[in-house]
């Protein structure tokens, strides 16, 4: 009985995000119970909308719609975003779509994870998200190589060199692959992402534990910038319970060496000045969940004094893009942020 051939084994890896885009696939908030109210659908899909039409200005765009819903998204975003009907529950793109990857002779292949609402959560819905990958593989052509573990996009981030960064309470996580070994897990993510090193963080940040949180999602926490440098989030005040769990986090990035035997460079990134939400909860605001697009950055914003200072950091890391701030709130009030809601097709 012959083995099935894997990405990796197959020449294919994913690309850095900095690496050419051809596109960014997008999926538009439609009515589901995560949203209370029309106004609050509304509010969500002017801030994805946003995103969306600032990212149409470097690159094309792709909107996943729910089914019979085109026209009333065309209302909010830009003529030169491409819509495309598809039945869907909800709009993390970067989770529910496939991760793309590219081979030796100039052809894209992708990923396609086990999706099912983060750990099978009693409040999430995936019976259509579940089905998106393979969808958008089917619109591309590509060729899908469908993968055992349970993961979504924002779970992992690679440096294009043969390094992923992921978090425990993810990949080994309940209602995730908590029968699974970290060997089994990194074998996994290595054979389909065509990386040779995992830099395992135990977890992410407090906020993502709530009752509509990931679990620990490497996006909000670390990012590379450059093969060897990661950025971090820190946060400074004392009085938020992510002051301690950061420290942890950028110690274990200081100390790890990539699959080339780097030692990784860590730049520090403050969180935004603001500690809780309008509940009194923690919140989890996060400039790490950046989107890099070809010639821009697109950059979380939170009306807050850190902005541009995040700014300045991201526009010295990236000096060869424009930095967009585009406020992230509402994206955040419903669980995510930029980088979660877009997802690279890169240039072949």
């Amino acid at each position: 009985m012959t083995t099935p051939a894997t990405p990796a084994s197959l020449g294919y890896s994913m690309p850095a995000e900095w690496h050419p885009h051809e596109r960014t696939w997008m999926a538009f908030p439609t009515d589901n119970q995560t949203f209370d109210s029309p106004q609050q659908l509304h509010t969500a899909r002017l801030a994805w909308a946003k995103v969306a039409n600032t990212i149409v200005r470097y690159e094309p765009v792709t909107m996943i719609v729910n089914i019979g819903e085109s026209d009333a998204v065309r209302g909010y975003v830009s003529a030169e975003v491409e819509l495309v009907e598809r039945p869907l529950d909800d709009a993390w793109m970067r989770d529910i779509g496939p991760t793309f990857l590219t081979g030796p002779d100039g052809q894209l292949a992708a990923a396609d994870w086990v999706f099912n609402g983060w750990g099978a959560q009693s409040w999430a819905s995936w019976e259509n998200d579940q089905h998106i990958a393979e969808a958008i593989t089917g619109l591309t052509g590509v060729q899908r190589f469908a993968s055992r573990l349970i993961n979504e996009g924002g779970g992992i981030h690679v440096d294009g060199e043969g390094t992923v960064l992921v978090t425990e309470t993810v990949q080994l996580g309940e209602g995730r692959n908590s029968d699974w070994t970290k060997e089994q897990v990194e074998a996994e993510l290595h054979a389909h992402l065509g990386t040779t090193k995992a830099i395992w963080l135990p977890r992410g940040l407090t906020r993502d534990y709530d009752e509509f949180g990931t679990r620990g999602h490497i996006d909000i926490v670390a990012s590379f910038v450059r093969p060897g440098v990661v950025l971090a989030h820190v946060q400074p005040d004392p009085a938020h319970p992510d002051h301690a769990v950061c420290q942890e986090l950028v110690a274990i990035l200081r100390a790890a060496t990539d699959a080339a035997g780097r030692r990784l460079q860590v730049i520090e990134v403050p969180a935004p000045t603001v500690l809780h939400d309008e509940d009194g909860e923690p919140v989890d605001y996060s400039y790490i969940n950046h989107y890099v697009a070809n010639g821009a950055v697109i950059l979380c914003a939170f009306d807050d004094p850190r902005d541009d200072e995040a700014a300045a950091i991201l526009a010295e890391a990236f000096p060869d893009r424009t930095v967009e701030l585009v406020d992230a709130r509402e994206i955040f009030a419903n669980g995510g942020g930029i980088h979660c809601i877009t997802q690279q097709q890169p240039k072949v």
